[in-house]
């Protein structure tokens, strides 16, 4: 009986570790530090804009300890990663890209453009916005 109450236990947290690892991965997407202050989104299962830059948003807050005004800028735009050897990525950085680059507001057009930015709290707001599917 206590074996099978142990047992039972230890499925049990294998399993809620499981469920956790995965909700780790912000709305299908994966991101990788490349150093200090620039990482890259690798998308999983989705390929939209908002969701690249809600994982920016979520990297840069709970790893890299960015705060909401922080400004998340685009290093790179589509291209292989050089973290995972993935086909597509996105390069971010916390570094204002010298030359300084116009900052933009919480609306980015398609794609990305090396120096395009966002603060942390306008990318993070793109979190909840899904993407248009035409039926």
């Amino acid at each position: 009986m206590m074996k099978q109450i142990v047992r039972v236990s230890v499925l049990t947290a294998v399993a809620l570790s499981a469920a956790i690892e995965v909700s780790a991965a912000p709305n299908g997407y994966r991101t990788e530090a490349i150093n200090s202050t620039d990482f890259e989104v690798i998308p999983r299962t989705r390929r939209d804009v908002d969701g690249y830059w809600c994982a920016a948003a979520d990297f840069a807050r709970r790893t890299l300890g960015a705060g909401w005004q922080q400004r998340i800028y685009v290093l790179r735009g589509y291209g292989p990663s050089v973290t995972t050897g993935r086909r597509t990525a996105v390069q971010f950085t916390l570094k204002a890209p010298t030359g300084g680059a116009p900052q933009q507001g919480s609306f980015v057009s398609a794609g990305f453009q090396p120096g395009d930015s966002m603060s942390v709290q306008g990318a993070n707001g793109r979190c909840n916005l899904r993407p248009f599917i035409d039926r």
